[in-house]
């Protein structure tokens, strides 16, 4: 009997210690597996950490690679234009000598520099023929709606080439190109176009194409206008335009800085300083080498103006009439002097949808190609010789 309970006690502290055991490995699994589970909760985080600090690397590389492309633009600009200032530089030293260290009078002075004022109005005035302005508009044709409120749209202005160019927006770095006017006008959007992607951003609505190369401004603390070659894929030149203390040029699109524009006689800069007490200033420049070949002050105001656009030397400033739904050509400024604003005959725009951002003058077609709130505007103009006024 006592065997038997001696073999029952043992029996029940087998089962006590095993049940103990049991236990402490249940302990021991359950910390095992939060140990486990804390390990795969610190792994996905140091996974989702590491892979923001990817995300956050590969965005700085990319802003170091614009920057650093910018950087070389900006120093190839400065190189150019210390070449074409050492260019001058010789030229002057080569064709001016010494000046003689003596009194000048005042008079004559002043009468050397009229003189000087002159000879450039002469030597200006005998570039073109070209005597054409505007009489009025003939007619008006709606293409389509596409993109954002402000934009620009044209052609080659040197060529009879049928591609269309779109500039959406007014500070973006793409350019929807269309192989026809007829492409551009039956795409769904821009579903018919190629992108052409510039090196940089441009700046406002006041770009042209030029003999395959778009001439476009952009602007950080200088503005500065690009010439890029549409054929070779690079910029041709860059010359940072020669004004200070700088102002929007319209009033109505202060997103525009400078505005450039293409006539019968090349390429010109419409622009505006506070230096000229808020009014539009003209400058014409060489499309070839971006040179500044001579700079008008006119008396055509800043406030209200939309846009404004050059036909034969003249500069035509379109503004936004007080009457719902008209603009019209309320400022011109001839650089020949042949023909005054208080001379010229009104000109109307039809009625619109909301403010002209651009006004892009085609001499090959004597068509203005027209962004007004987002539709693509053509206006047919009807012209007459400045001499018959």
């Amino acid at each position: 009997m006592k065997e038997l309970v001696v073999l029952v006690t043992l029996a029940c502290f087998a089962s006590a210690q095993h049940q103990a055991l049991i236990d402490y490995l249940e302990r021991r699994l359950l910390a095992i597996e939060d140990r486990i589970s804390l390990w795969q909760e610190q792994s996905t985080r140091y996974a989702s950490e590491l892979r923001e600090l990817k995300q956050q690397m590969v965005s700085q590389l990319e802003n170091l690679d614009k920057e650093k492309e910018a950087l070389r633009m900006n120093l190839d600009g400065v190189g150019t234009r210390v070449d074409r200032v050492e260019r001058e530089l010789d030229y002057l030293e080569t064709h001016n000598g010494a000046q003689p260290c003596v009194d000048v009078d005042d008079k004559l002075i002043e009468q050397q520099v009229t003189q000087v004022k002159e000879k450039q109005k002469a030597k200006y005035f005998k570039l073109t023929d070209c005597s054409d302005m505007i009489s009025s508009i003939k007619a008006m044709k709606i293409l389509k709606r596409v993109g954002g409120s402000k934009g620009m749209w044209t052609k080659d202005t040197s060529r009879a080439s049928g591609k269309v160019y779109v500039f959406n927006g007014t500070a973006e770095d793409t350019i929807n190109e269309f192989a026809t006017q007829q492409d551009f006008t039956r795409s769904q959007g821009m579903s018919l176009s190629t992108s052409l992607k510039l090196p940089t951003a441009w700046r406002g609505t006041g770009h042209v194409v030029h003999n395959n190369h778009v001439y476009y401004i952009n602007q950080a603390e200088e503005i500065t206008v690009v010439k890029y070659d549409m054929r070779n894929n690079s910029v041709t030149d860059s010359a940072v335009f020669p004004v200070q203390d700088h102002v929007p040029v319209y009033g109505l699109t202060p997103e525009t800085p400078m505005d450039l524009a293409v006539d019968e006689e090349g390429l010109w800069a419409i622009y505006a300083t506070r230096q000229n007490d808020r009014h539009i200033s003209l400058a014409k420049m060489d499309a070839s080498s971006l040179d500044i070949e001579q700079m008008w002050d006119t008396n055509c105001p800043i406030e209200n103006a939309e846009a404004a656009f050059v036909i034969c030397g003249t500069l035509y400033v379109v503004y936004n009439t007080k009457q719902p739904g008209r603009s019209r050509v309320q400022c011109l400024f001839d650089v020949n002097d042949m023909v005054t604003s208080e001379d010229a005959p009104l000109v109307y725009f039809p009625k619109r949808y909301g403010s002209h951002s651009s006004l892009k003058y085609n001499p090959q077609e004597q068509l203005l190609y027209a962004w007004d709130d987002g539709y693509q505007i053509l206006y047919k103009l009807m012209m007459k010789k400045k001499l018959e006024i």
